[in-house]
Parts: C-alpha cells; sequence; structure tokens
C-alpha cells in the first residue's frame, strides 16, 4: 500500500480555482466534477434543505440549456451526470468515455456558473424532494441517524436534516437557489478534480478555458461556521410505528482534520466494522442471535465528529444488546492484546487497498482532502500513521464512550 497506484497532480487555475488531477494511463473513463464547500450546514436560517434542493434544481436550466438539453449531454455519448450532497459539501461530477472531456467540463461549469432555476421546474422539483423527505422517514434505521445528530448538535446548523423539511421547501424560489449558488459557487470555495489517461498539462489547459467563467460572484464569501457546542449526554426514546427497535449509542469525537481520526478509524473498524469478525457482530449476532445487523460508524466535519454504534433488534432485547454494547467499550482493555490490534490493523489496510481501487471513491476523497485540508492525503502516511497506533491511542479515542448519549426508536 506504500506505493500510490495514480500519479497526482494539483495545480491551480487562473481564476484561483484549484484542481487535481489524477493521471489513470490506458484508462477508457474519464472522471471530471466539482467538489463545493457549501452543504446543509450553510442552509440559511430558516432555510434548511437549501443546499441540498440547489443540487438537485442546478440541472434544470441554464442561460442557454434547457433541463432536457442538460440530462441528455453527457447520456448522449455514454456517459452519467451525478450530484450529492453532504452536511458541508455538494459535488457535481460526470463519469463519461475518456474522449469526452470537453464536454463534460463545459456542462458543469456552465451549471456551476449560470443555473437559471426556472420556476415551473422548481415546482416540479419541490414534490420530488418532498416524496424523498416522506420516503426517507419511512426508513427507521436511516432517519435515526439524522435524529441523533439533531440531538448531539442542538443548536448548531449541523443539527438539521440535510433534506430539509416541507415548510421550507415552499420557500425555495428562483431568487433564493441563485442567491445561494453565487454566494457559494465561488473559484475560492471549490475544488475541481479529474481522474482519467490524458496528462496534467493538458487537462489544467482544458480546464482553465471552461471554468475561467467561475469567479467570486460578487458576493461576500461563505462566513465561517461556529464549532458546535458540547451538549449534555441524553438517553431519549422515541415510539413509532415500526416491528423493530431501533439505536444508537454515541458520542463526540474529534474532526476530519484531526491526528485522532487514524485512531478513530480503526477502533470503529476493529468494533462494528464491515467484518463479520468485529466485536460487535461476534458478541450481538454469532453468539447470541440478538441483531440482524450491528454497525459502528464515524461522521467527521471539518470541526467535530461523532462515532456511533447502531443495531436493530426485537424490542424485548432492546436493553439486553445496549448493555453488551457498553460492555464492550468498557472491556476494550482486556479485548485489545497486542494480538488482535496488529491483526486488526491488518485487516484495515488490506480493506483500504481494495477501496482504493474504486477510481471514483479515490478522486473524490482526493478532491475532498485537498478541499479541507489544503493538501493531499499521502497513502505512505495514513499507513505508517496506522501502523504506528498503539493500545493506548485506541483506549483513548474509546474513552468517549463512557458517557455515550443513546437515541431509540421502538413500537413501546
Amino acid at each position: 500500500m506504500s506505493k500510490r497506484r495514480h500519479e497526482i497532480t494539483v495545480g491551480k487555475l487562473s481564476n484561483g480555482l484549484q484542481a487535481v488531477h489524477q493521471r489513470c494511463r490506458g484508462s477508457a473513463v474519464g472522471i471530471f466534477g466539482l467538489c463545493v464547500k457549501a452543504g446543509s450546514r450553510n442552509d440559511p436560517y430558516g432555510g434548511h434543505g437549501l443546499a441540498h434542493f440547489v443540487e438537485h434544481t442546478i440541472f434544470k436550466g441554464t442561460g442557454h440549456r434547457r433541463s432536457s438539453h442538460i440530462i441528455n449531454r453527457m447520456e448522449a455519448v455514454g456517459g452519467e451526470l451525478n450530484a450529492y450532497t453532504t452536511k458541508e459539501e455538494t459535488v457535481i461530477y460526470s463519469v463519461f468515455p475518456a474522449a469526452h472531456l470537453s464536454r463534460a467540463a463545459e456542462l458543469i461549469a456552465d451549471l456551476a456558473h449560470d443555473s437559471r432555476f426556472p420556476e415551473r421546474e422548481l415546482a416540479k422539483e419541490r414534490e420530488v424532494v418532498a416524496d424523498e423527505i416522506d420516503s426517507y422517514l419511512d426508513t427507521p434505521s436511516e432517519a435515526i441517524y439524522d435524529d441523533f445528530e439533531d440531538l448531539m448538535f442542538a443548536g448548531s446548523p449541523l443539527g438539521h436534516n440535510i433534506l430539509g423539511d416541507r415548510m421550507s421547501l415552499k420557500r425555495f424560489d428562483c431568487n433564493t437557489c441563485r442567491k445561494f449558488l453565487r454566494r457559494n459557487y465561488r473559484a475560492d470555495n471549490m475544488v475541481a478534480f479529474y481522474s482519467g489517461p490524458r496528462g496534467a498539462e493538458a487537462v489544467f489547459g482544458l480546464l482553465d478555458r471552461y471554468l475561467s467563467v467561475i469567479g467570486d460572484g460578487g458576493e461576500s464569501a461563505p462566513v465561517p461556521e461556529t464549532r458546535p457546542r458540547f451538549n449534555a449526554p441524553f438517553d431519549e426514546k422515541s415510539v413509532i410505528a415500526t416491528h423493530q427497535s431501533h439505536c444508537i449509542v454515541g458520542a463526540r469525537i474529534g474532526s476530519y482534520l484531526d491526528d485522532s481520526r487514524y485512531a478513530t478509524a480503526l477502533l470503529t473498524n476493529l468494533t462494528g466494522g464491515p467484518g463479520m469478525n468485529s466485536l460487535l457482530n461476534v458478541e450481538l449476532r454469532e453468539r447470541r442471535g440478538l441483531v440482524y445487523n450491528v454497525e459502528a460508524s464515524t461522521a467527521l466535519f471539518s470541526d467535530c465528529g461523532l462515532m456511533t454504534v447502531y443495531f436493530g433488534c426485537d424490542p424485548s432485547d432492546s436493553r439486553r444488546c445496549r448493555d453488551i454494547v457498553m460492555r464492550c467499550f468498557d472491556n476494550l482493555s482486556d479485548s485489545l492484546t497486542a494480538k488482535r490490534i496488529e491483526a486488526a490493523k491488518k485487516q484495515y489496510l488490506g480493506q483500504l487497498v481494495i477501496s482504493s481501487e474504486s477510481r471514483e471513491s479515490s478522486i473524490l476523497e482526493v478532491a475532498r482532502s485537498l478541499l479541507w485540508r489544503g493538501r493531499i492525503a499521502d497513502v505512505a502516511v495514513t499507513e505508517e500513521m496506522i501502523g504506528s497506533i498503539s493500545k493506548a491511542d485506541l483506549l483513548d479515542v474509546a474513552e468517549v464512550m463512557n458517557r455515550p448519549s443513546i437515541l431509540t426508536f421502538s413500537p413501546e
């Protein structure tokens, strides 16, 4: 893992926009897009869900393109046009036959710079997003994460659902969306990324040609967010119509930028990662058959983060499962033998190797690193940091789970 498989080059376009190039010699596929430092955390007061709504409607028309032209532009050559919104980012990108980089770059630059948000299209999309909200709320194993973050980050823009709500949707009009676009889709607030067979010099020259239209938008720079306050631990229960209990146990941890993220990632993988040999899967499913699914995960932001354990079980087993989860963390000092820690490192590093085979995921992570850290994460450094993690490091990270917050969805 110590050698990066593809060549990475970082550059800056004439308008100040940072760009990252990943050379994949011989590939027939190109990937190009923009990673924008604007997510639901940047939604205005009373406008929850605006970042996500803009991401949906940015494809609905520009100064010289109709919606039908936009959706067919890349598909006509066999490509795809995609986008997603997180708490802190919006990503718009295309995957396409490698010869069509110009087509992708010109289209995405047009969307980011000149989307017009026609009202007739907004009206249709409000219903689409409203249905998405309803569908999400009907899936308690997913909705519980948002409710948990609402409680953990109460009083902070991080605490609301990315999708927003029906009341907010009604307020979003052309002017609202245009203002959000001008304020956030700025050359100094995004990173352009490319992965494909073309050389860096040629790609940067082409991007400079098409992305030069993106400037500062004439708006003031985005306002930096305030780090969320630490709220007191809670133990909440919501009664919902479901056949199963759903539970999240979790606590605040360091950010996406903290060095502690390496130990956090290893501990999360060891206790409840995708492997069937994770501590919690063995205790709750393999030995006792109490859950169908249990997983530990992290949500890392620019100034804070969360470590959580989720499980779904029969309502009568909810308390027992919670106790087992807490005992797992209480007994880590005994569980984390030197042999177990080394095996966990080997397993985690192997998973990173496998995940790096996905070019799409790889270039998106490279772009995120440049956007937030101002530099590219070095694979060799990651390997070294994981390798140097000690038992004490893991126990330090696990300490936050001594006083966790807990949210349970239950039918009774």
